[in-house]
């Protein structure tokens, strides 16, 4: 009976994680096309894991990167860079999904 129930918690557990691994993927291939294509993020900023080579923007593999510092460049600007949320070219779904994408991409 012991068995049964551990292998039970354990399956559970493994599908849990399948869902929140397969989720992340999801979330990370919609991050990658709002960087190049819709938001076009990498006209100006350099992330290898993007193939974007920009060079106006800060690099973005070099740069200490958290989701909140990039929601919060993406949504209020900087200098030349536009206020993505401010001027509602990004939604805030669209904001935190690159945020996200930015953050987990940095030098891979």
């Amino acid at each position: 009976m012991k068995i049964i129930k551990f292998l039970l918690i354990y399956l559970i557990t493994l599908i849990l994680f399948c869902q929140t691994l397969l989720a992340d993927e999801s979330k990370l291939a919609k991050g990658l096309e709002i960087f190049n294509e819709i938001a076009a993020c990498s006209a100006c900023h350099t992330l290898k894991a993007a193939g974007a080579e920009g060079n106006v923007g800060p690099n973005l593999d070099t740069v200490d990167l958290t989701i909140e510092s990039v929601k919060e460049m993406v949504t209020y600007g900087l200098g030349v860079m536009p206020a993505y949320g401010e001027d509602e070219i990004l939604t805030k779904e669209q904001i935190d999904i690159v945020s996200f994408y930015v953050v987990s991409s940095v030098g891979k």
